[in-house]
């Protein structure tokens, strides 16, 4: 019988069980009927948004239950069966798969995405790949750029709620009987709660130390728990030798060209990034979309 957590983060960084449910099948009125039952446990307050895989039942499901709530999908999810869907063409390991992530991954809109994409398919003569006229299809769901217009808290993968999964493996097996599995429950969500109260403790007793004698980071300390202070500190450290140059003036507002160096896992490659400001609200928009 599958089980269905509703995992979020908090403000330590941490994954927290909102709520869970067992379902007898994944269609989608099973799913509307989960989703219509948590929903009432939560006051009626339906999510933001919300990440899924690319289950078809559990996406109509969502679209009625939650209209109002942003769906997006898994990316690992999604892009996990490029090799199986791809790696028949001769140029997928030499070109076409740096070619793909590089339109994914680095356009920083809409329209670059677009332009990116078509050359994609035009290069590789890939206008009758079913598999990406699907992906396509539905881009609004997983595509970064499409994404940048709500707050993920870091998170475009359905990974917290399989490593929830993975923290219930110590507690239940496939041989535990409902009885069984409601007294486990309780006890690991009172280890969950344990980890929590230490993590707010922890604050209060050691506190980050900031890196400049800088006001915002001394704001940015105040505002933050320490694990999530960690975070905006390397932001921070890595502005330091940023240099923006003015690209264009409309008005009050300016355009600036900030470039920064990415560090992968096998290489860094150099980005360069748009930031609006305008001079009247002292407003800024950048087109990294982080925060």
């Amino acid at each position: 019988m599958p089980f269905a957590p509703f995992v979020s983060v908090n403000h330590h960084g941490q994954s927290i069980l909102l709520g869970a449910g067992f379902i007898s099948n994944e269609d989608t009125d099973t799913f509307a009927w989960l989703f219509q039952t948590w929903l009432q446990c939560i006051d009626g307050i339906a999510p933001k948004a919300i990440i899924t895989d690319q289950d078809k039942a559990m996406k109509n499901a969502i679209a009625i239950v939650f209209p109002t709530t942003r769906h997006r999908f898994c990316i690992w999810h999604v892009l996990k069966k490029v090799p199986e869907k791809l790696g028949s063409y001769d140029s997928y390991k030499t070109e076409m798969k740096s070619a793909l992530m590089k339109s994914v991954y680095d356009s920083q809109s809409v329209e670059e995405f677009e332009i990116s994409w078509d050359q994609l398919i035009t290069t590789y003569n890939l206008h009758k790949n079913a598999w990406l006229q699907s992906l396509y299809a539905k881009h609004e769901h997983w595509v970064p750029a499409f994404l940048k217009d709500y707050f993920w808290v870091g998170m475009s993968t359905t990974q917290r709620s399989e490593s929830m999964n993975a923290f219930f493996d110590g507690y239940v097996h496939v041989k535990t009987n409902p009885k069984e599995f409601v007294n486990q429950f309780d006890n690991a969500l009172k280890k969950k709660f344990e980890n929590g109260n230490v993590a707010n403790f922890h604050p209060f007793s050691v506190t980050t130390p900031c890196i400049s004698r800088s006001p915002i980071d001394k704001r940015f300390q105040e505002l933050y728990t320490n694990s999530k202070f960690k975070e905006v500190q390397q932001q921070v450290t890595g502005m330091i030798d940023m240099n923006p140059k003015l690209h264009k003036s409309d008005g009050a507002v300016k355009t600036y060209l900030v470039k920064d160096e990415v560090h992968l896992e096998e290489f860094t490659k150099l980005v360069t990034y748009s930031v609006d400001f305008s001079e009247e609200d002292s407003s800024a928009e950048c087109s990294y979309g982080l925060f």
